[in-house]
């Protein structure tokens, strides 16, 4: 079985954005070692990471195990991503739902969660 609290995730973010550091409590609190990065470049970063298209972007991007967390992605659908590791480049809540974990509630309600590769192509996680 997966130790979660063994990976570490690194979360990059804006300093200001309250949502952000909601959604990091939110995953300490269900298990995982975050190590939270304040950056005014996200942009950067998520490039870097190969996240170029806009609509699968949100506020801010993770690394753990080698996959990109993109934004409001509940525990549980990256608790699903360790254990299953499907070859995908990650996971993506786009834009900013509002009923998401760090946003106004803990249990995710009425958004989707995309997986998506390296070439751009996405499909319901």
């Amino acid at each position: 079985t997966l130790d979660i609290a063994s990976l570490t995730m690194t979360v990059y973010k804006s300093p200001t954005c309250g949502c952000c550091s909601g959604w990091v409590e939110y995953m300490r609190e269900e298990g995982f070692t975050v190590n939270s990065v304040d950056t005014d470049d996200v942009h950067s970063i998520k490039t870097q990471l190969g996240l170029n298209a806009p609509e699968l972007k949100s506020c801010h991007t993770a690394v753990i195990n080698g996959y990109v967390i993109e934004g409001h992605v509940p525990a549980n659908d990256v608790k699903r991503l360790l254990s299953e590791t499907p070859e995908i480049l990650g996971l993506t809540a786009p834009g900013m739902p509002m009923m998401s974990p760090g946003m106004a509630s803990r249990i995710p309600k009425d958004y989707d969660v995309l997986a998506f590769d390296k070439v751009g192509g996405t499909g319901l996680w």
